[in-house]
């Protein structure tokens, strides 16, 4: 009886290995270390101009070459050049994408090779070190997923034990001395916040009361992420999609807005100014109260600030919230991820790329990408805290392109996640920006964080009568937002407003609702909560 129990268990685990995305438990040796000895090139197109192409010339990529023997010919190229490299047929090893539900990536199988393949034929440790919430979530119709994702948040990340290791996205910022010199106010009113607004303008005239994130093409931090930080809904409560721009509490606070533009304490130049000038301006604390979308995005020009002036840094405080008790949602980065990267069918050594995308993926390959290599760029100190040595924060906080070109830790980024950013010491990083706050809003920022895997990727597909309709309508959004700030009075506000939901139900709104609520059905059943 025992010898056919033993029988039966082997052969229910021979079976099981045969299953898309199955992996043993024990540990099994990396790809990248089994096959290195030749030294191979591999050519890597990024759907990004503004990517980085060089590679073997810094500490990070040096360092990826010498552990893998593998040199890295990087493409770089918008979405004209990807056309042009899927019409021409002549495809390189591996491509990065960055949107997970594109045409090119939801029709992956017809140019791409299956992870799940590729990892039990030549590196079952890619199993041990992807998320498996991540690849059954990217699965295409066949049962197989085809590109891995940077940035991707799993339900791990997301459980109280490791609230700390995941930052929010959003947050309200304060320079600290202005902060202080005021009485540490609370600005979650109305009526608090343009009080403090005010004295602001006529204590600090060389400042601007208040800035957010650039919205000279988007709706910044003034969109879904101030939505999120006054605790509006994301779903009805029969679960169906929730209409976040027309709720009231939202649309008073930007209300709110425009009076405060009204009264002079917003310039015109924060709706025009680009991501660069928006940079610049908090590096030299130019905004004395931050919406702030982007907060981890955010690091290097905090730190600039930081560095030249302790004082003047940026701190976490009480900014607008809901006047009916809602609770801030905090989010970060969804299941779908930022970058998505692939190996593609025409790959010349598809067993050494799937080798350095585990290598990418892992700890090991995180922390040099992060942090650079032990006893050179960093060491660990008592607490196991990854400390960067004097002379690179040195060259990090005084010279920041030296410090780009020479080192690049954080920016080969392709497969990143947030959790490394906490694994280091850094002042501005977001529980160090909390700490200098409150402890209602330390608790706020690590506490409030949900994650809303129920709303990733349900925009209307590309190429699709609602997927027009859906780009018609955010544009319209973008520029109704501002207007709707800028608005000479409150009829102004109404007026615009009212333009805007006329032109959204004549854009086919309703059928892009539609798609909406099929998407996020269909997300319940991937994620286990409906059949």
């Amino acid at each position: 009886m025992k010898t056919r129990l033993v029988s039966l268990l082997l052969a229910a685990l021979m079976v099981a290995s045969l299953i898309p995305g199955f992996a043993m438990a024990e540990e099994v040796t990396p790809a990248w270390q089994k096959n290195n000895a030749e030294p191979i090139e591999l050519t890597w197109y990024v759907n990004a101009t503004w990517w980085d192409p060089s590679y073997g010339q810094d500490i990070v990529t040096k360092k990826i070459q010498a552990d893998t023997n593998i040199t890295i010919n990087f493409m770089i190229g918008d979405d004209n050049n990807l056309n042009t490299l899927f019409a021409g047929g002549d495809l390189p090893d591996m491509i990065t994408l960055f949107d997970s539900t594109s045409l090119a990536a939801t029709s992956a199988n017809n140019w791409a090779l299956p992870l799940q393949k590729l990892a039990d034929e030549y590196d079952p440790y890619f199993y041990q070190v992807a998320a498996e919430d991540t690849l059954n979530w990217l699965r295409l119709s066949d049962g197989y997923t085809y590109g891995y994702p940077g940035y991707s948040g799993s339900e791990r990340d997301f459980d109280p034990e490791y609230y700390d290791i995941v930052y929010p996205q959003q947050a309200y910022l304060m320079r600290k001395d202005v902060y202080e010199a005021l009485g540490e106010p609370d600005m979650s009113t109305p009526e608090a916040f343009l009080d403090t607004l005010g004295k602001i303008a006529e204590q600090y005239p060389g400042l601007t009361p208040l800035g957010f994130n650039a919205m000279a093409d988007s709706e910044g931090a003034l969109g879904a992420r101030f939505q999120n930080l006054l605790g509006v809904p994301m779903l009805n409560e029969d679960g169906t999609w929730y209409d976040r721009q027309m709720d009231e509490e939202y649309l008073d606070w930007l209300r709110v807005l425009n009076q405060a533009y009204r009264a002079g304490y917003i310039n015109d130049d924060s709706f025009s100014d680009d991501g660069v000038a928006f940079s610049e301006k908090v590096q030299i604390g130019k905004y004395a109260f931050i919406i702030a979308s982007g907060v981890v995005n955010m690091n290097p020009d905090l730190q600039a600030i930081y560095t030249n002036d302790p004082d003047a840094a940026y701190v976490a405080v009480e900014g607008p919230a809901s006047k009916t008790g809602r609770t801030p949602i905090y989010s970060n980065a969804g299941v779908g991820g930022w970058t998505i990267t692939f190996i593609t069918n025409a790959c010349k050594d598809s067993e050494r790329a799937i080798g350095l995308m585990s290598y990418l993926i892992s700890d090991y390959g995180e922390i040099i990408t992060f942090f650079g290599i032990e006893g050179e760029t960093y060491y660990i100190d008592e607490n196991g805290k990854y400390i960067l040595t004097d002379e690179v924060k040195e060259v990090k906080n005084n010279d920041p392109m030296r410090y780009r070109t020479e080192y690049r830790m954080t920016n080969f980024y392709l497969f990143g996640h947030d959790r490394y950013n906490t694994m280091g010491e850094n002042p501005t990083s977001m529980d160090q920006i909390y700490q200098f706050g409150s402890d209602k809003i330390h608790a706020a920022g690590l506490d409030y964080i949900r994650q809303q895997f129920m709303l990733s990727s349900i925009n209307p597909d590309a190429n699709t009568m609602e997927s027009r309709y859906l780009n018609n309508i955010t544009t319209n959004w973008n520029t109704t937002l501002v207007s709707m700030i800028r608005a000479g009075s409150e009829d102004d506000f109404n007026t615009t407003l009212n333009n805007y939901k006329s032109f959204r139900d004549f854009n086919g709104f309703e059928d892009v609702v539609k798609i909406y609520n099929e998407k996020i059905q269909q997300n319940r059943v991937k994620l286990g909560y409906a059949e």
